[in-house]
């Protein structure tokens, strides 16, 4: 949750706990309390699920955003991947001809040592 939900969601129950010690502290009835309490109850929860749609939608937000940047993430790995591969390949084949050139140059030096 960001700063603003945070701060958001204090507010709420800050709100909240206000209108209940008002309400408690109020000389009223027992039954006109409870229904003051009722009625501040279904603000609360009103406020409650705003909040939690708000942040359910940031969160929504956040996961698509995330999914993106993912498969940008996976296609520049394939993407690097196959040059590296390439990259490996080439030097594979290159010192595979080097090491003919040096085992040819080896059996002629060799021929030329059992000559001598």
């Amino acid at each position: 949750m960001g700063k603003k939900g945070g701060f958001i969601l204090g507010a709420a129950l800050g709100a909240v706990a206000g209108a209940v010690a008002g309400i408690l502290t109020a000389p009223k009835s027992g039954k006109e309390t409870r229904k003051d309490l009722e009625k501040q109850g279904k603000k609360a929860l009103k406020a409650g699920k705003a909040e939690a749609k708000k942040i359910g939608a940031e969160g929504k937000k956040v996961a698509r955003a995330a999914k993106v940047e993912g498969k940008k993430a996976i296609k520049t790995v394939k993407t690097e991947s196959k040059k590296v591969a390439k990259t490996a390949e080439k030097k594979g084949k290159q010192a595979k001809a080097s090491a003919k050139k040096v085992g040819k140059v080896a059996k002629t030096e060799a021929k030329k040592v059992i000559k001598a």
